[in-house]
C-alpha cells in the first residue's frame, strides 16, 4: 500500500505518532516538524545518532534556500532573526485559523514599516491585513518591547532590517518549495535541528546588547 502522507512511496515504517505505516522518506523529512514524534520512537533515536543521507541532503537544501534571506545580516542581526523565528514557531492562531507564510510576511512587513517610519521621526502604526497576521504582529511587537524593557538595545532600523529578511523569506521560499506553509515548515526543521544539538544562535535576549 502507498504511504498515507505522500501517496506515492510504499509504506514501510510503523509510526507511533500517527499510528499508521508510512514511507522512510516521509519519516525522515517530516520528523518533528509535521509529525510530533514521541521520544521513544526508534527511528527518531536512530536518526539523532546517525542522520540518514536524505536528511543531510534536506538540511543542505534548507540552508541553500535560507541563505539569500540572511545575506547581509550581521551576527547580531542573525540572533534577532532567530529570536523572532522562535516566537513565530510557538505562535498559535486563535480558533480554527491556520498560520500561513503570507501571514508571516504581512506581520513582519507591518512591523518593519512602523519601525522604519519611527526611525524617520514619524509615529504611525502600520497594520497587517489578515487577522492571523495582526495577532502575530502583536506578539512580535510585544517581544521586542519586553526585550527593550530588560535593557536590550535594539535599534528601530536594525529590527526593521531583520523583519524585512523574514518577510523576504516568507515570500520567496515558495519559489523553491511550493506550498502555503513552505517557509514555516523549512524554519521548523532548522529550529528543530538546533534544539537537537546543532550550533544555534544564542536564545537569550541579553546576547543582543551592543557593547
Amino acid at each position: 500500500m502507498s504511504c498515507p502522507l505522500c501517496l506515492v512511496r510504499k509504506e514501510r515504517r510503523a509510526c507511533p505518532a500517527l499510528r499508521q505505516t508510512i514511507c522512510p522518506v516521509c519519516c525522515g523529512t517530516k520528523r518533528l516538524t509535521e509529525i510530533q514524534c514521541p521520544e521513544d520512537c526508534v527511528y527518531l533515536a536512530s536518526a539523532r545518532e546517525h542522520p540518514a543521507a536524505i536528511v543531510r541532503r534536506q538540511q543542505e537544501h534548507d540552508i541553500d534556500i535560507l541563505m539569500p534571506t540572511l545575506q547581509g545580516l550581521t551576527e547580531r542581526q542573525h540572533q534577532l532573526f532567530f529570536l523572532f523565528q522562535s516566537l513565530i514557531a510557538r505562535h498559535t492562531p486563535e480558533g480554527f485559523a491556520r498560520l500561513l507564510d503570507d501571514d508571516v510576511a504581512e506581520a513582519a512587513a507591518a512591523i518593519a514599516s512602523t519601525l522604519e517610519t519611527a526611525a524617520r521621526g514619524v509615529i504611525y502604526e502600520h497594520a497587517a491585513r489578515s487577522l492571523p497576521a495582526q495577532r502575530l504582529a502583536t506578539e512580535m511587537t510585544t517581544m521586542l518591547a519586553e526585550m527593550r524593557e530588560k535593557g536590550v538595545k535594539v535599534f528601530d532600523r536594525e529590527a526593521a532590517l531583520v523583519l524585512r529578511a523574514i518577510e523576504k523569506g516568507a515570500r520567496e521560499t515558495r519559489k523553491a518549495e511550493p506550498g502555503e506553509t513552505s517557509y514555516l515548515t523549512l524554519m521548523a526543521r532548522l529550529l528543530q535541528r538546533n534544539r537537537e544539538g546543532a550550533p544555534s544562535p544564542p536564545s537569550e535576549p541579553r546576547s543582543l546588547i551592543i557593547p
